[in-house]
């Protein structure tokens, strides 16, 4: 199975409004309710996939209790979240039907006990057992050490797990050192690690600091890789409109999944592109339909940057 992390779960909210406007009041069109946060929305993807997923994490009061009753309806998936006293945040996503743009709302997360840390930490040393691939992903709760992921990627490298750790901010600096497999920042969170501005420079950047291979999600323009293997560009076959909610997370799902079916990266770059467009043309995260991914992923490019340069 393929284990994906969560610490700071999210019971995740879509509103879809004619057109949202400050200070005035809108009528919502469509509430739509699914169990969240970056490593959920992997799962999600992945299990569409066909592949066989574990949720780790946290989840506590009416909102973890519906997330996780949302989480028991998804084939695929199997629940190992941690209960806590604190409740699962929400995060609401309201959608501009004319203009197709998203805001999002995130709630910080519940506060984790140092009993609840120690109780997931022994979860997740069982998990690694029977896991072909662990990816780490989001923000951290209240409560967590800033450190947290860089000691989960010595433990799973410790197992002979490969590891993907999709997080900014201190928690990505400190984790990045722990060498993990592969790292997927967004363009801003590369830029707050590098101090660099140019993509390719600090993905090369990136993977002097630690890691194996550095995957940079650039929004409308596809991806950056900086690998072993060598350095390649991926993107869709156009810029599309849609909810960009969730597109980084079908690209770490992508990644993940060629990496555990061990494709080149080239092979691994074009799904993972697919996926994330795909993701983009869905109404909710974690979600994509199968016909717009195969159209996608025989009509996006990858391109050799050093063949380039």
């Amino acid at each position: 199975m393929i284990l994906t992390v969560t610490l700071n779960t999210a019971l995740d909210i879509t509103y879809r409004v004619t057109s949202l406007r400050p200070h005035a009041e809108h009528r919502v069109s469509e509430v739509v309710e699914r169990p969240g946060g970056k490593g959920v929305n992997v799962a999600r993807v992945l299990a569409a996939l066909g592949y066989a997923v574990t949720v780790a994490g946290f989840a506590g009061g009416p909102t973890g209790q519906v997330l996780r009753q949302r989480l028991a309806a998804a084939p695929g998936i199997t629940d190992a979240l941690v209960p806590v006293t604190g409740p699962t945040r929400r995060t609401v996503a309201v959608v501009d039907e004319l203009t197709g743009d998203t805001t999002q709302l995130n709630e910080p997360g519940p506060h984790i006990g140092a009993a609840e840390w120690a109780a997931f930490l022994r979860a997740y040393d069982t998990l690694l057992a029977d896991a072909r691939a662990v990816a780490l992903c989001g923000s951290l709760p209240p409560g967590v050490p800033v450190g947290a992921y860089a000691g989960l990627i010595r433990v799973a490298r410790s197992a002979g797990v490969p590891v993907l750790l999709d997080t900014g901010g201190e928690p990505l600096r400190r984790g990045i050192a722990a060498r993990p497999d592969i790292v997927k920042p967004n363009a801003a969170e590369l830029a707050e690690l590098t101090g660099s501005h140019e993509p390719a420079r600090a993905t090369r950047d990136a993977r002097r600091r630690g890691a194996q291979s550095v995957v940079a999600s650039l929004g409308p323009d596809g991806l950056l890789a900086a690998t072993p293997e060598g350095h390649w560009r991926a993107a869709p076959p156009a810029r599309l409109r849609g909810n960009p909610t969730g597109a980084g997370d079908a690209a770490v799902a992508g990644l993940l999944s060629g990496l555990v079916d061990g494709l080149p990266w080239p092979a691994r770059l074009t799904r993972a592109t697919a996926l994330s467009a795909a993701a983009v043309l869905a109404p909710t995260a974690g979600e994509f339909d199968p016909a717009d991914y195969e159209r996608l992923l025989a009509a996006a490019t990858v391109t050799d940057e050093e063949s380039a340069a």
